[in-house]
């Protein structure tokens, strides 16, 4: 039975699963959420009335949350390159790192883009000052951390960089990484390159104009 993949192409956290997908060539079908699609958006809120963001489906199991997806994935459909791996105490750093950057990335430059959705009577400057200084702050420690490193956990393409990639790719655009922070944007830059992520990307190219903040002309 194929598996099913609620999703849509420019959410990052859809990008997470959609990368680990693509790493291990993983046959899916995408059930595109889209107004278009009133029917799909309606399977969706029936099996997920919380109604967040990729939803896996195996048959009459529901899986919720990216990171979980990923995890799943492995365990029910493994692929040819394991994004967790076997030895726990190198796991353990794996989901340690995929922990910072849904946290301290992806969170804090959420925080921003939200913000200027509401009407400006109801926006907070002082939580999205608080936002990018948070950003700033997980810039450099996460630029300490990557200087010896080619992926997120080590020399091995990973559960975490699955994350990082667009939870960075997004993040640069809310909050340019400065250029002191050269070991980050060379590790966004490798995670461009990667032909999973790559894919991700360029297929939510269509729907950049519907970036809040503006996007970039570029990436």
């Amino acid at each position: 039975m194929t598996l099913k993949l609620y999703a849509h192409p420019f959410s990052s956290y859809c990008q997470k699963a959609l990368t680990a997908l693509y790493e291990n060539g993983t046959p899916f079908e995408l059930r595109l959420l889209s107004q278009d699609n009133p029917q799909v958006l309606a399977e969706f809120a029936a099996l997920w009335p919380i109604k967040r963001f990729p939803v896996l489906v195996d048959g009459s199991r529901t899986v919720v949350e990216a990171t979980i997806i990923i995890e799943y994935l492995g365990l029910y459909h493994p692929g040819p390159k394991p994004l967790l791996p076997a030895d726990p105490r190198a796991a353990l750093e794996v989901r340690s790192m995929d922990r910072f950057f849904d946290n301290y990335i992806s969170t804090p430059q959420q925080k921003i883009v939200y913000d200027s959705l509401r009407p400006e009577a109801e926006r907070d400057p002082r939580a999205v000052a608080d936002a990018r200084a948070m950003l700033d702050t997980s810039y450099a420690w996460l630029n300490n951390v990557i200087a010896e490193r080619e992926w997120a956990a080590g020399d091995t393409f990973s559960l975490a960089d699955c994350g990082a990639g667009p939870f960075l790719f997004y993040a640069d655009w809310t909050h340019p990484i400065d250029p002191a922070f050269a070991h980050v944007r060379a590790y966004r830059q490798r995670l461009l390159a990667r032909p999973s992520f790559a894919r991700a990307v360029d297929e939510a190219r269509p729907y950049r104009p519907l970036f809040p903040l503006g996007a970039p002309d570029r990436d």
